[in-house]
């Protein structure tokens, strides 16, 4: 390819108004996929049937979707011959050939993520097969102020055509609804530019099959796009939905919709729900240990995931779940639970909603490892900070105060974790409060307060050797 055909990348970020600097959304990278299988609640084995995937249809087009999503924001990462991270294509090849052989049929990108490269290497992957063989959906990510025209984010969107190396999207969405200045950017992006009418003409056109929105953030925006259903005739809508938030989203995260608001809303119109989140990028996967034995006690066999993974789809409204499979045990991992899915009973429903109380006791931050809050403009890994801290928690290491039984231990495993999976100068020590971050995150959390909060504890750690 050419280099006149082949834009820059960073030259492309930059013209569509999502480069360093300005959202962080655009370098959500791939790297340190928070949809890990915790060793200590790993699943089963053996091998996986190809003819046992479970599909809901579409009420519209009567299309079988597979309830299994691939979420592509996580794709593994690789290093080339320049000593750059880029997007490991031939992992990404083999995920993709083995989810299809599987069933899997709906595969989810954008073009901001993994550093703008994700729909690329979806498109290049999906591209080996039979257009007919899966279901696109990509977003319409137009979040910095560069992208707001009608131009910008027309031109946004027919590059995902490109990227995708198709001539039709099967699913597209406007891209977390809510976010940042709540209804004032939801007019900016979408109504005030014309842009949605654009993309409703644009189905009509049959260059879009399914025309839908994902929401986080301000409620109202959320309230807002279902009231005017009847004019724009929502295809789907992505919501974030798993059994913690189904009842304590407000009690983890006061910026948080609880879960069973959002899918009794799009339930009431007949709006079939996509699901993302069923892990809380990784919380429901990686449990505290208590909670870990509560779950392998009642299916030792099957994976921790496995019952957030059958939680969200065995909810009727849900076409398909969402998962960010980075590693092939990933991907074996949820495939079990979905050829096919065993629907929860009322019972493990109610054992769930209960396990949720239990966990909701424990004070984690409700970091997604979304990485929407990257870069910070002075070098501070703050996902990696929130993900340390929370593990510790969920593992006891995190300790009330010095005169604590395991103070000792809880001490040292922090301090040394914490430099393990944090450099130095990308600590949070080095955060100045500026709260560049904070606007991005999906989950609202007040991210300069937490990272102080936690450089105290850490300096607390420190001076009670």
């Amino acid at each position: 390819m050419s280099m006149k055909k082949n834009i820059d990348r960073r030259e492309f970020l930059k013209r569509l108004g999502i480069g360093a600097g300005v959202a962080g959304l655009a370098l959500s990278g791939c790297k340190g996929a928070s949809d890990t299988i915790d060793k200590r609640t790993k699943g089963g084995e053996g091998e996986i049937p190809t003819d046992s995937m479970t599909y809901r249809k579409n009420p519209r087009t009567g299309e079988d979707v597979s309830i299994l999503g691939y979420g592509c924001m996580r794709w593994p990462m690789t290093t080339n011959e320049s000593g750059e991270e880029v997007i490991d294509q031939e992992m990404v090849n083999r995920l993709v050939d083995t989810a299809l052989a599987h069933g899997v049929n709906y595969f989810d990108t954008s073009p901001a993520y993994c550093r703008g490269l994700s729909e690329r290497a979806t498109g290049i992957a999906l591209a080996r097969h039979p257009r007919n063989s899966y279901f696109i959906a990509t977003k319409l990510s137009n979040f910095a102020p560069q992208t707001w025209s009608r131009e910008a984010s027309v031109e946004m969107y027919r590059n995902s055509f490109k990227e995708l190396q198709t001539d039709h999207i099967d699913y597209l969405l406007l891209h977390a609804i809510g976010v940042g200045n709540g209804m004032a950017d939801f007019e900016a992006r979408y109504i005030d530019n014309g842009l949605l009418d654009f993309l409703v003409a644009e189905r009509e056109a049959g260059r879009i099959h399914n025309l839908g929105f994902s929401y986080h953030g301000d409620i109202d925006v959320f309230d807002r796009a279902l009231a005017e259903h009847d004019k724009y005739k929502w295809d789907f809508v992505q919501i974030q939905l798993n059994y913690l938030d189904w009842g304590h989203a407000h009690v983890l995260n006061p910026g948080n919709t609880d879960s069973e608001y959002l899918y009794r809303e799009l339930e009431k119109r007949g709006i079939p729900a996509v699901i993302m989140e069923p892990l809380l990028g990784g919380r429901l996967a990686n449990v505290p240990d208590h909670i870990a034995g509560r779950l392998k006690q009642r299916e030792p066999e099957k994976s921790v995931a496995s019952w957030a993974f059958r939680y969200a789809g065995s909810m009727p409204g849900v076409l398909t779940v969402l998962s960010g499979m980075t590693y092939m045990e990933h991907l074996e991992d949820n495939l079990r639970t979905y050829c096919p899915l065993v629907p929860l009973t009322e019972e493990e429903t109610e054992f769930l909603h209960e396990t949720a109380g239990l966990m909701a006791q424990y004070p984690t931050i409700s970091c997604n490892y979304c990485n929407y809050c990257m870069p910070c403009p002075y070098g501070i890994d703050i996902p990696a900070i929130l993900t340390h801290y929370n593990k510790c928690v969920n593992h006891g290491y995190v300790a009330e105060g010095s005169q604590s039984e395991n103070y000792a231990e809880a001490r040292r495993a922090f301090l040394i974790g914490y430099d393990r999976s944090v450099p130095k100068l990308r600590q949070a020590s080095h955060c100045t409060g500026c709260g560049q971050c904070s606007p991005h995150c999906p989950q609202s959390i007040d991210i300069p307060g937490e990272l102080q909060r936690i450089d105290r504890y850490v300096e607390g750690l420190k001076r009670n050797a």
